[in-house]
């Protein structure tokens, strides 16, 4: 599972690390970054296979368009790897909507003597990096439109099974630009959906003021003892 993440870099460093440009109403509406503590419902920043010259803002947690409700969102922050090509909810995202997330960290809550520890994990080659993802549109019974994404999770490499048993479906540059490619054919596609190495993997623990979702201050992805 990923339920929790990290972008504080700023606009411009995210546009380089991409080659693609923010809408700038987008960012003046929802002014989301720098985000320390990035929560299923926020409004986060994403690059779709249909427009992969500019980035969108799109809520964290699928709606799928077919949906009678909005609330099934909170059900579905991640999608596992294994069964895309099963779940009603994913399989037309993965053929006709994938997206890449672009995160600098994820956390994670180890079990120690009782306690739930938040950790911090980082790509060590790759200070901005990118989980693969699909997004959907929605449209109300009223009208509203809502643009949402999930992130798609596999099994944790070796380093992260100490801390859990999934981590998101990271991906290396070169692969971004293959999931984002409407011709890939689909089981080229799930190919790319491997655990990142465990070498290049880190984590450190953090406060605990992660675990308040409303907090978000640079202060959190310090690291921590307490």
């Amino acid at each position: 599972m990923c339920g929790r993440s990290s972008l504080t870099k700023t606009e411009k460093e995210i546009e380089k690390r991409f080659h693609a440009t923010f809408y700038s109403e987008e960012l003046e509406r929802y002014n989301p970054l720098p985000n320390y503590n990035v929560a299923p419902g926020s409004f986060h920043p994403v690059i779709t296979n249909q427009d992969p010259e500019y980035i969108h803002l799109y809520k964290w947690g699928l709606i799928p368009f077919w949906a009678k409700d909005k609330k099934i969102a909170y059900s579905m922050i991640n999608a596992r790897a294994e069964t895309l090509m099963e779940k009603p909810a994913f399989k037309n995202a993965f053929k006709h909507n994938r997206c890449i997330v672009p995160l600098d960290g994820f956390y994670e809550w180890k079990n120690i003597n009782g306690q739930k520890i938040p950790y911090r994990i980082l790509t060590s080659d790759q200070a901005i990096f990118s989980a693969a993802g699909l997004w959907d549109k929605w449209v109300s019974p009223e009208g509203e439109i809502i643009f949402t994404f999930t992130i798609i999770t596999v099994e944790a490499n070796a380093f992260m099974q100490n801390l859990h048993d999934r981590m998101p479906a990271i991906l290396f540059p070169e692969e971004e630009k293959i999931w984002l490619d409407n011709s890939i054919k689909e089981g080229d596609l799930k190919s790319l959906l491997d655990p990142y190495p465990s070498e290049l993997t880190t984590a450190y623990r953090v406060s605990k003021e992660v675990n308040n979702a409303r907090n978000n201050y640079p202060e959190l992805i310090n690291e921590s003892t307490d």
